[in-house]
């Protein structure tokens, strides 16, 4: 066999390395290679002035030939360097140290990985699941482990519940290239204390911030970044809407003595929290809400209210959805219902940073998106028992161009 094969198929490469012999051995083909011994060098500083000190036999895993898996058989020559004084195993080009498998193969087992299960590459390679893991994993590190902050403009804050026992990951969002940019352990101020290092090493420009109303975030961006705007997003200003108009709900319901007005009250929730337009006339859910809303005065006046709140976002200019915020507010202080003069109280205080969406048309909606595919990921996978591999996966979700399998 030419050197030549060996290094257009193969990758081996490396000066003095040629072809022993092959041989075919328990469904496996076997290439037997070798170094000349007039080309061998220190691995430290190259000195051609070495005495040979024996070899190690190491074998590698390389690319398959059509079903059979391939071994590379090299006996790796040990020297001593006379200008260093150390003995040595020289350099191999082809493969990792500490690795049993050539750099060719890496690569393979990494296109392999685009399209196909873990589990799938390990068993059609006829290798370990762990090795395909930890081939990713070392990619995965060395493309995606420290993103670079400094082109980031808008960014969306916001966390994910990863499993039981309130375990959390706190993710940051690059709005304009949707990639993850720092993932951290837990919720709130501490878990981005090492985000707000990096960002402020890279002396990124950012211009706006989308995240949820939580004060923690309010206090730890105002400190990190002064002159970036806070947008509150519609997304989970409607939300905490919906989870006080369940509470609502609940606290009518109990306090309801009619038993017809409690049965037509139970098993309303969900009907509430839909937008109109995804009610299905299939099970009566129209009718059902319309008869809940008749008899019921104040959830009647909450959930009206709800839908005059999802009009904030639909304006054409900031005026006019001040305008509408001003007059939903005085509406919601004028209706006598606690909870919406509550509400109303909340939306005043924080309308700087609703309002703010009209100067920077940005959200968390693509964050939530790529939330709902980090618990695809963990579904899919049944877990990952390896918490940083995990993490990574996250980072490198925006290149993910196949099914999310684990």
């Amino acid at each position: 066999m030419s050197t030549g094969i060996l290094y257009h198929c193969f990758g081996i490469t490396g000066r003095g390395i040629h072809h022993v012999h092959s041989r075919f051995e328990r469904g496996r083909t076997i290439f037997r290679i070798d170094q000349d011994p007039t080309t061998l060098e220190c691995p430290l500083c190259g000195s051609r002035q070495v005495r040979k000190k024996g070899k190690v036999f190491r074998s590698f895993m390389t690319l398959p030939i059509g079903l059979r898996p391939t071994i590379i058989e090299f006996p790796i020559q040990r020297v001593l360097c006379l200008s260093c004084k150390i003995i040595r195993q020289v350099k191999i080009g082809f493969a990792e140290p500490n690795r049993g498998y050539t750099k060719r193969f890496e690569h393979y087992v990494l296109a392999l990985s685009g399209h196909t299960t873990i589990l799938d590459v390990a068993r059609h390679l006829g290798i370990s699941w762990h090795t395909v893991k930890e081939i990713q994993k070392k990619h995965l590190s060395r493309k995606f482990l420290n993103p670079s902050l400094r082109e980031l403009k808008w960014i969306a804050i916001d966390e994910i519940s990863i499993g039981h026992g309130h375990k959390y990951l706190t993710v940051v969002l690059d709005l304009d290239s949707g990639a993850v940019v720092f993932v951290g352990e837990g919720k709130g101020v501490d878990a981005l204390k090492l985000f707000w290092k990096r960002l402020k090493a890279s002396r990124a420009r950012i211009q706006a911030v989308a995240m949820d109303m939580s004060p923690a975030y309010i206090a730890a961006v105002g400190e990190h970044l002064p002159n970036a705007t806070i947008v509150f997003d519609h997304f989970h200003v409607i939300k905490l809407f919906n989870d006080k108009l369940s509470k609502l709900r609940r606290d009518l319901y109990r306090e309801a003595t009619d038993l017809l007005h409690k049965k037509i009250l139970k098993g309303t929730r969900w009907l509430l929290l839909k937008n109109p337009e995804n009610l299905r006339d299939v099970k009566n859910e129209r009718s059902r809400l319309e008869e809940a809303l008749s008899i019921n005065k104040p959830l009647a006046t909450a959930y009206y209210m709800k839908e005059d709140l999802r009009l904030l976002w639909s304006f054409s200019d900031k005026a006019s959805a001040e305008a509408h915020l001003e007059d939903w507010i005085v509406q919601a202080e004028a209706s006598g219902i606690r909870m919406l003069k509550h509400f109303a109280n909340t939306l005043r205080i924080h309308k700087r940073g609703i309002l703010a969406y009209y100067d920077h048309r940005i959200s968390t909606g693509p964050l939530e998106g790529t939330n709902n595919k980090i618990k695809t990921l963990q579904r899919q996978a049944y877990g990952f028992r390896d918490h940083a591999f995990f993490i990574l996966r996250i980072y490198a979700l925006h290149t993910t161009r196949y099914e999310l399998l684990g």
